[in-house]
């Protein structure tokens, strides 16, 4: 059945790994059509769930595999990884304080140069740059299947990648397109801004799926790379976002963090 992934390039099958998450994003985006508000409970279990699925994809579906490939590479392991994770949280960190966007909190801070944009494009802008690194980490991960022992179960594990990352931009599409019903958008504008953001999603999926089939030298510090820029947004900004309520009610962040560990776990070792 997936005879036809598996002979594609490695450029192509990130294009249809990223086209799958980015339809996620999508599809989470048109929940604006049937629900005007979410509540604070419902958004921090989905900030959490994003959360937990982007920690253990880090590890599982990119730290993992760098440092073998290190290892595999002659290379001294921890230190690559070292490397290539420090440069991944640079990297959103110097976004993070450049590119103008938006939280998503009870006060709508506001970061990055200072600009005239509108506040939805800043919303928008937030969630985008969380995609950055999604869409990085399905297309390393098909990019590395090229140089795989096993090229048809890096597919796989590939795929998990991708399955886990479409999951979880599930609800951050409803994060973004209900927040933006709510500052008074039509449904439509803001079905259309809510999965905008996910555009990036394919555009660094290729990128990342050329460099590392072409340059394998780079595999490991790009995987790792995804990795350190993955537990940047988590850290920095989902966490801290699902926390944003009453002490008594912080349980549902917390268990949708671990319902998405949870289940990227899962599909990690079962297809990985």
């Amino acid at each position: 059945m997936l005879a036809w992934l598996f002979a594609l390039s490695p450029w192509q099958q990130a294009l249809v790994g990223t086209g799958f998450t980015y339809l996620m994003t999508a599809f989470g985006a048109g929940l604006v059509f049937f629900f005007k508000n979410i509540k604070k409970e419902v958004l921090n279990f989905m900030l959490g769930f994003a959360s937990g699925v982007m920690i253990a994809a880090s590890f599982w579906s990119l730290l993992d595999p760098a440092i073998a490939r290190a290892e595999e590479n002659g290379d001294i392991a921890w230190l690559v990884v070292a490397i290539g994770f420090g440069l991944g949280g640079l990297f959103l960190y110097i976004s993070d304080k450049t590119i103008p966007h938006m939280h998503f909190g009870p006060n709508h801070e506001t970061e990055g140069l200072p600009t005239h944009l509108k506040r939805t494009i800043l919303l928008v802008f937030s969630i985008t740059l969380h995609n950055i690194p999604e869409g990085l980490a399905v297309g390393v991960a098909f990019g590395a299947a090229a140089s795989a022992d096993n090229p048809n179960a890096a597919v796989l594990a590939a795929i998990s990648v991708a399955l886990g990352i479409g999951i979880q931009n599930f609800p951050e599409g409803a994060a973004v397109s209900i927040p933006l019903r709510q500052e008074g958008l039509s449904r439509w504008k803001s079905f259309l801004y809510g999965q905008a953001s996910g555009i990036v999603e394919p555009i660094a999926g290729i990128i990342g799926a050329l460099l590392v089939s072409r340059v394998t030298v780079l595999l490991p510090y790009a995987l790792a790379f995804a990795a350190g820029a993955m537990i940047y947004v988590v850290v920095e900004e989902l966490i801290p976002e699902a926390q944003q309520s009453i002490t008594s009610r912080r349980h549902f962040a917390v268990f949708g963090v671990m319902v998405g560990f949870l289940i990227m776990m899962i599909l990690d070792v079962a297809l990985g």
